[in-house]
């Protein structure tokens, strides 16, 4: 899978812009702020329907204009599909599929499938509990895109049951009530949650498992010659549930109702509170390295090849279940060290199609690089 042809109109900053692009490595050079990662940020949109830079969809629309387009033929085998997708901030984006209108805009995940390496992927390790959450919610739908709609029902009902829980705590700014029909509309809310939730909660455990020995192998891979470094084997990737005696072996049916005992013994404490406390929103991966968490613990370097090595474990995954996703490398390699830079090369290589964006040509590794083009002012061209 590559993406043969990417054009945008007023996103970002770009008024127009059209590409032709290819398989191998394609580099997008030029100095901070001139538009190299506005390309490769449409191109993850396509695939994802959000950004790796910004929460909203307002700062993706080009200042003055009200909506912006994004069109990407995407080349697999002898195959071409035209993706498109039209961003509208405040209202719903509409998306086409080779010029047929879908009925929702993320019908059209699946077409186009991407991994990011970016600076922010640094959160991924040293961040709060809900950056490592949404990676592997983000890998759930880029590989079976109806978790798209699980994790938007299962956010849904959350956001109305924990409405209740503050109602039935006097935190919506009237008195505390918890009367008989406040707890036979939770009962009702705690099943449907439940119910979602152990289908979001299964999903996650089992990928969990399936990326730790990737995680393992491409950590001991770009940690290689590193003194410090700890090895492979030493990299512990735990999924840790917020619902007591959960694996990867159990059943959805299960898992729900350990979810509902748990709900069950803790609805005391969550109506004193006026919040959900159980669920995979509450939910975690530990990262460690060696014996110590690598959250707060492993140094710069450490962080950074896990980091790498969490998002090749993705691109893994995703590549063998068929097409190699396209593999964008947002300013990557100048946040890395020699050795790094090296190791990283060598593993992305033989991938289909890299995005690669670098403030100086010197960053990338020279034999890495088949196409170039320089950004500079809006301006893209091909060298």
């Amino acid at each position: 899978m590559h993406v043969a042809r990417l054009s945008l109109v007023d996103f970002r900053s770009y008024p127009a812009v059209d590409l032709d692009l290819a398989r191998g490595v394609s580099a997008f050079v030029g100095p901070n702020g001139q538009g190299k990662t506005n390309l490769v940020e449409a191109v993850d949109y396509l695939a994802t329907g959000s950004s790796h830079r910004v929460a909203g969809d307002q700062p993706l629309v080009r200042v003055g204009a009200e909506r912006a387009v994004l069109r990407a033929v995407v080349r697999r085998e002898d195959r071409e599909i035209l993706a498109e997708l039209e961003i509208n901030p405040g209202r719903s984006n509409r998306a086409r599929l080779n010029r047929t209108a879908l009925p929702r805009s993320r019908d059209l995940l699946g077409v186009l499938r991407t991994v990011v390496f970016s600076p922010e992927d640094l959160a991924l390790v040293k961040g709060d509990p809900g950056e490592r959450r949404r990676f592997l919610d983000d890998l759930l739908v880029a590989r079976q895109p109806r978790f798209a709609g699980v994790r938007a029902d299962y956010e849904r009902i959350l956001k109305q049951r924990t409405t209740l829980l503050k109602t039935a705590a006097g935190r919506s700014g009237g008195p505390r009530r918890v009367g008989a029909a406040d707890l036979s509309t939770l009962d009702v809310w705690d099943a449907h949650l439940a119910t979602a939730g152990s289908e979001l909660l299964s999903a996650r455990l089992q990928l969990a498992a399936e990326l730790a020995p990737h995680v393992q192998r491409h950590y001991a891979d770009l940690a290689q010659s590193v003194p410090k470094a700890a090895g492979g084997n030493d990299v512990e990737l735990d999924y840790r549930a917020s619902v007591p005696g959960t694996d990867a072996a159990a059943t959805r049916e299960v898992l729900a109702e350990a979810m509902l005992a748990e709900l069950e013994r803790r609805r005391s404490e969550e109506l004193d509170r006026g919040v959900t406390l159980v669920g995979p929103h509450r939910d975690d991966v530990v990262l460690a390295i060696g014996a110590m968490p690598a959250r707060g613990y492993a140094s710069h370097g450490e962080s950074w090849s896990l980091a790498l090595a969490l998002r090749l474990a993705a691109f893994e995954l995703l590549r063998e279940e068929g097409d190699d996703p396209v593999l964008v490398l947002d300013d990557v390699f100048a946040e890395l060290d020699d050795l790094r830079r090296g190791r990283l090369a060598m593993l992305v290589a033989k991938t289909e199609q890299v995005l690669v964006t670098a403030a100086v040509a010197a960053d990338v590794p020279e034999d890495l690089v088949e196409h170039r083009f320089d950004v500079r002012a809006g301006e893209v061209s091909r060298v």
